[in-house]
């Protein structure tokens, strides 16, 4: 595995590929991320769409997903994550988990044992790393590069995404006949644990059904 240093060298190129794509195809930002990193390339997945998994079996048809079970998930992201396995028979799932002594899912810090503490793992030693995060997503995200160097876990951040609205995800997964995630449907428009994630109604913010009744809208995976 190649492990990137930050030097300015990194971030120069860093900062000519973010301005590149940022009129950018997805699939082309992917292609450049595999052709640049290859196997040093981790793709985590939260299974709330595949959109982003469906661009990606087109460039690398076999490479690893990484799925964050915090132990809290909905049945129904089960079912999907089954779902897409069925659909790319080729994909190589790797499931990680928190330690058994994890707070429990709700309380302050859980996020940090059941997600955050667990992907750290998962992509150490990587050189870079694939989300889905939209900029639509949060006002968090709204100046999410597509390409920077990650801090908080010491690599490259690839947000093939980020232009996208949520209109553009789903006129890709109709066209594509893609599944939707079984909860959305029933008003789940940004889908995490099933003991802190509550649908929402026609018109509202679609993460304000994450972490109902508390001012928390990052996890910690995409903190600024």
């Amino acid at each position: 595995m190649t492990v990137l240093d930050q030097t300015p060298e990194l971030i120069a190129e860093l900062l000519e590929a973010n301005a590149r794509f940022e009129t950018g195809a997805p699939s082309q930002i992917l292609t450049w991320a595999h052709e640049r990193f290859g196997d040093d390339l981790a793709f985590a997945c939260s299974f709330q769409d595949i959109v982003l998994l469906d661009l990606a079996v087109g460039v690398m048809p076999q490479h690893e997903i990484i799925f964050l079970d915090t132990k809290a998930h909905f049945q129904e992201t089960w079912d999907y994550l089954e779902t897409a396995r069925t659909l790319y028979p080729e994909l190589k799932v790797t499931i990680t988990q928190p330690d058994d002594g994890a707070i429990e899912c709700g309380q302050d810090g859980c996020c940090a044992q059941r997600k955050v503490a667990p992907l750290r793992t998962a992509v150490s030693g990587k050189a870079a790393w694939i989300t889905s995060l939209k900029r639509v997503d949060a006002p968090t995200r709204q100046g999410a590069p597509i390409v920077a160097w990650d801090d908080a876990f010491g690599l490259v951040k690839i947000n093939p995404l980020a232009t996208w609205t949520d209109d553009d995800v789903a006129s890709y997964e109709q066209s594509h006949h893609l599944p939707i995630h079984p909860l959305i449907p029933q008003g789940y428009l940004s889908i995490g644990c099933a003991p802190t994630t509550k649908p929402v109604a026609p018109g509202q913010d679609p993460r304000s059904g994450r972490w109902a009744g508390s001012d928390k809208v990052e996890c910690g995976l995409h903190e600024a």
